[in-house]
């Protein structure tokens, strides 16, 4: 109910501030008067609001509401671990107890080993105030043998008891979960989800923990590998004592209790082999389905191939390269060849040259003599041309080409002037002998 909230004029006599305090300076006015409406709320309201209309005292209230949330408490907790009772699990025999479903008993199936001490204990509770023998009787339900009572109370042993609990949990076949087949992880998502699902289950056993999962399409190389090289080398606590027969009484035999022991020591070895086994297939089966293998394969042969090709690329342009390289100095090689071919034929050109010009310069040295008639007035004598003539073949035997072409040109200059003429072999003879290279005494005409 809203009300409205009015200010009271001041009184008559009020004087205001500055009269009653001299140093007072007003810096503004009131505002004037507003109407505003104000609506109760609020937890304190509803508490009296509730009370008002039931007419309870404040204790009564606190009662009755704490009584609210108690009961709503065992509702939450009701619907927490409320499973449908079996007909034949209530009819199920004690003495069964190794057969018996300890979580399905309590109520805990869709929990098992992830169930909590608090809702073991909770579910405990509840199964006794529905089954216990006192109630029912109280009910007028009978029961002789209370069988699914004693169910009750070995399923609170065997889940209270750490040790108990890890060993039924070692073989509790309905917390696991089946591989899926090729067709049902045909899809990338139903892959991750279905096998996550059974290694979130298998992970259970494992001595090390976190337990790395399978991840997506996204997970690295190196997170795929982690993986794999985890369950391959998977470290198990799961034992199988659960399964073991039981060992008599030492009233008993101690032979066959030793017998006993012995065999259900064989038969957990065994079983631990073949569930080590199992493991082993199972990690097979998903690797084989696991597409990302198939990627980081096709990934690392592209990889490889490119390698590959990189290195025929390499290999080839090297080859191309002392292709070309053999060639440049097979080239070269010709062309030195040609060179050396070119240059002996023109050395050989020029060889034939100089010997055709030194033929040729000693036909002029012994034709300039003829021309002169051989120095003789008249009809030159044999005696005469011979000398003359072996003087003239002493001397081109002697000199060299260049001076035999320098002997020439003198020649050339001399003409047919039969004085002149031999003034130019009776110079040269002179420097031959002058030279050591021709001896005075070997000569008739030029000495």
């Amino acid at each position: 109910m809203a009300e409205t909230a009015i200010l009271s004029p001041p009184s008559a006599d009020w004087k205001g501030d500055s009269e009653a305090n001299p140093h007072f300076k007003s810096l503004g006015k009131l505002s004037g008067p507003v109407n505003r409406k104000i609506e109760p709320y609020g937890a304190q309201f509803l508490a009296y609001a509730r009370r008002k209309r039931h007419g309870r005292t404040f204790s009564e209230d606190d009662r009755i509401q704490a009584l609210s949330k108690v009961k709503k408490s065992e509702d939450d907790d009701d619907g927490e671990i409320s499973e449908p009772e079996d007909p034949l699990m209530l009819q199920r025999d004690a003495k069964d107890w190794k057969g018996q479903d300890h979580y399905a008993v309590l109520g805990l199936s869709k929990y098992r080993f992830k169930a909590t001490d608090e809702q073991i204990k909770k579910a405990h509770r509840k199964k006794v105030l529905k089954h216990h023998p006192d109630k029912k009787a109280a009910a007028g339900q009978g029961d002789e043998n209370d069988s699914f009572f004693k169910c009750i109370q070995r399923a609170h042993e065997i889940l209270t008891d750490p040790v108990k609990r890890r060993q039924f949990d070692s073989v509790d076949e309905a917390a696991d979960v089946e591989p899926p087949t090729k067709k049902e992880v045909s899809k990338p998502s139903a892959f991750y989800k279905k096998w996550g699902a059974v290694f979130q289950s298998e992970a259970r056993f494992s001595k090390i923990t976190p337990v790395p999962m399978i991840g997506d399409d996204n997970s690295t190389k190196e997170e795929v590998e982690e993986f794999y090289d985890f369950w391959y080398n998977f470290d198990s606590w799961r034992t199988f004592e659960y399964l073991d027969e039981d060992v008599p009484d030492d009233n008993e035999g101690r032979d066959h209790k030793r017998h006993i022991e012995k065999k259900n020591a064989n038969a957990r070895r065994k079983r631990k082999s073949e569930d080590i086994a199992r493991l082993r297939q199972l990690v097979d089966d998903c690797l084989a389905m696991d597409e990302r293998i198939k990627k980081f394969r096709q990934a690392a042969n592209a990889n490889k191939n490119k390698k590959r090709l990189e290195k025929e690329a390499e290999a080839k342009r090297e080859a191309e390269e002392k292709k070309k390289a053999a060639e440049e100095a097979e080239r070269k090689k010709k062309e030195e060849e040609e060179r050396l071919k070119a240059e002996k034929e023109q050395g050989k050109k020029a060889k034939e040259a100089a010997k055709n010009a030194v033929k040729k310069n000693k036909r002029v040295v012994r034709g300039s003599v003829k021309d002169v008639n051989y120095f003789a007035e008249g009809d030159a004598s044999p005696k005469q041309i011979d000398d003359v003539l072996n003087d003239v073949d002493k001397v081109i035997a002697t000199v060299d080409p260049d001076e035999l072409a320098d002997l020439v040109a003198k020649l050339n200059v001399a003409g047919k002037d039969a004085s002149k003429v031999k003034e130019v072999f009776s110079a040269t003879t002179g420097g031959l002998v002058g030279a050591g290279k021709l001896k005075e005494a070997d000569l008739r005409v030029f000495n």
